[in-house]
């Protein structure tokens, strides 16, 4: 994966400093920390700021694939790590003040299950697996599988750095989830490589990180948070909420979206990946709701809230993204970025 073109201050300073090898500093890097300082001060949205969240893109993905030609070693570098750290907990503070998370639910399995069934539970007002299923055009349905393609080409990934640290029951729960998304050892069952095929079945490039430049930042928010909250042993309350918040959420769009693309003539090569997470998932949201979620909080009952925060999180974030898909097409336009 090539790296991305920055989009504004911080970016560029953080991608000038991966391409270069890891050791060679310039007296600017040494503004890095009072740069990012500056410009989170300045951005009243770091969700909707494409400059942070490019940024805080670029730094994730060395933890994952990484780019061509960026060192290995940039991964744990620790002026990088600091810079990262600083977003992070500008997010967290922005995040914690818009999340509206249940405070009532006592740290039982059932009850936890059951408030995140209450929260998952579908609204009557508009959304993308409804449009998708009943009006979308083919360019449409494009975008809609570009902005996917940022994490469902590599899905799974995110959720799975909770397994080392979780135990017990809720340990088994989420490794019984990733082994069905990572195909149960066949590669070619593999979600991400069923999204791919779906992906190549529309014409579309189907590597991962090809439209990068193209996804605003808003999309790009909700996978950064699924690696935030991934990589940090202190939010694996939030992972585990988010991906019981993600299974929840996921059947019914999923037979919609698979609808949508059988109604502009596509075949089974392309609604497999939707037709796939209709049954999956339908078994996947009892299994996350209630043997990884609900057992995680009786087992520690102090990661209640974190649980709950990932799971409303997710939905918080999940609803911008609909919200700004189904505003640029209501009104005609593109909505993707102009690469």
């Amino acid at each position: 994966m090539k790296l991305p073109h920055p989009r504004g201050p911080l970016s560029r300073a953080v991608t000038e400093l991966v391409s270069r090898p890891v050791g060679s500093r310039r007296p600017a890097d040494a503004e890095l920390t009072v740069l990012t300082q500056r410009v989170l001060g300045q951005a009243a949205d770091l969700v909707t700021d494409d400059d942070v969240q490019l940024a805080l893109y670029v730094m994730y993905e060395l933890f994952y694939g990484g780019f061509d030609g960026v060192d290995d070693d940039w991964e744990w570098d620790p002026e990088l790590l600091g810079v990262r750290s600083l977003v992070e907990t500008a997010l967290e503070k922005q995040l914690l003040a818009r999340v509206a998370v249940p405070d009532d639910v006592p740290p039982d399995r059932a009850a936890v299950a059951d408030a995140l069934f209450a929260l998952t539970a579908p609204g009557p007002g508009p959304s993308v697996a409804r449009f998708v299923a009943k009006k979308a055009s083919r360019e449409q349905l494009h975008e809609f599988l570009i902005h996917r393609s940022v994490y469902q080409l590599k899905e799974a990934d995110p959720h799975t750095w909770a397994i080392p640290r979780l135990t017990g029951q809720p340990k088994a729960a989420l490794v019984e989830i990733q082994a069905d998304e990572y195909g149960g050892g066949d590669p070619g069952r593999m979600h991400c490589e069923l999204f791919a095929r779906t992906m190549r079945g529309v014409g579309l490039d189907a590597e991962y990180g090809a439209y990068i430049e193209q996804i605003p930042a808003v999309t790009l928010a909700g996978v950064n948070v699924m690696s935030w909250f991934g990589l940090h042993r202190r939010w694996r309350g939030a992972i585990a909420g988010h991906l019981a918040a993600f299974e929840m959420t996921s059947s019914l769009p999923n037979r919609l979206y698979g609808d949508g693309f059988r109604r502009q003539g596509f075949g089974q090569d392309v609604t497999l990946y939707f037709d796939e997470h209709v049954e999956a998932d339908a078994v996947h949201e009892q299994i996350a709701g209630r043997d990884l979620a609900g057992a995680l909080a009786q087992q520690q009952p102090d990661l209640t809230h974190d649980i709950l925060f990932g799971a409303a999180t997710c939905l918080y974030l999940d609803d911008l993204v609909g919200r700004h898909l189904l505003s640029a097409w209501d009104a005609g336009v593109s909505s993707l970025r102009e690469s």
